[in-house]
């Protein structure tokens, strides 16, 4: 599918928004993802092409968060295997859905996502009431083996669709015990990445993206999210966060209207 030049400006500036928002907040696939659908993308290439484009700045948020990765491998290990288990069983299946099924799905993927952003901290607060845990290698094998059931099934939503799996990545540290939120925040962006790569992996080698829009997003993408982290600080957290809830809204609203 061929790309106008309009088209080019309009991605470019949706991704570069989106990257921006990822940076500050998340909920970058409220624009990004909508945008594509705007210029006539087949829904399925569309979420497959977002999904690439966004992975890079994805990669670049997790890299800063390195010096903060102090989960012993017992712990890690099985999240990072489910994660990419789960992206790729989630990436299939979308591949697998017929375009028809899954813009009738999009209305409500993004509703589901709107209020997972919405909701996430309170989900986190109410699956907190478990037994805190200090040392992460004071983790029972029980809470490993039942965080690793539920990132697997986050895993799964997150290679088909993925708006709101940083802030059920979240809840599910927080329901193995977790507390640190600077450790929790390093763990989700690793495992996020996990997701995703399997999820571009398996997006690229079925062809499903469209590549001159996806380099266009990820030009936008990078230097959106450059820019929201150079300013971050600078920004109301609330604010940026209230945009994006009455975005994912306003989206939510329009492509129910659209398809049903």
């Amino acid at each position: 599918m061929g790309l106008h030049f309009a088209q080019a400006i309009g991605l470019l500036a949706a991704a570069g928004i989106a990257g921006a928002l990822n940076a500050l907040a998340g909920g970058g696939s409220f624009i990004s993802f909508p945008a594509l659908l705007f210029t006539g993308i087949p829904p399925v290439e569309a979420n497959a092409t977002n999904t690439v484009a966004l992975w890079p700045g994805l990669v670049a948020s997790a890299m800063a968060y390195l010096k903060r990765l102090n989960a012993p491998l017992r712990v890690l290990a099985p999240l990072m295997v489910t994660s990419v288990l789960g992206g790729w069983a989630g990436a299939l299946l979308l591949l697998k859905t017929p375009q028809h099924t899954f813009m009738r799905l999009v209305p409500w993927l993004l509703l589901a996502g709107t209020l997972l952003f919405a909701f996430g901290n309170s989900l986190r607060g109410l699956v907190g009431k478990t037994a805190v845990v200090d040392d992460l290698r004071d983790i029972s094998v029980k809470a490993i083996v039942l965080g690793s059931i539920t990132e697997l099934l986050v895993a799964i939503y997150g290679g088909y669709f993925g708006a709101g799996i940083g802030f059920m990545a979240l809840a599910m540290l927080a329901l193995m015990g977790m507390r640190d939120i600077h450790a929790m925040g390093a763990i989700r962006t690793l495992l996020a990445v996990a997701i995703n790569a399997a999820a571009v992996i398996t997006f690229i080698v079925a062809r499903a993206v469209l590549w001159p829009q996806c380099l266009v997003m990820v030009a936008g993408s990078l230097a959106g999210g450059w820019f929201g982290a150079h300013y971050a600080q600078r920004a109301d957290p609330k604010r940026v966060r209230s945009m994006v809830i009455g975005v994912g809204i306003a989206m939510t609203a329009y492509f129910f209207f659209k398809v049903y």
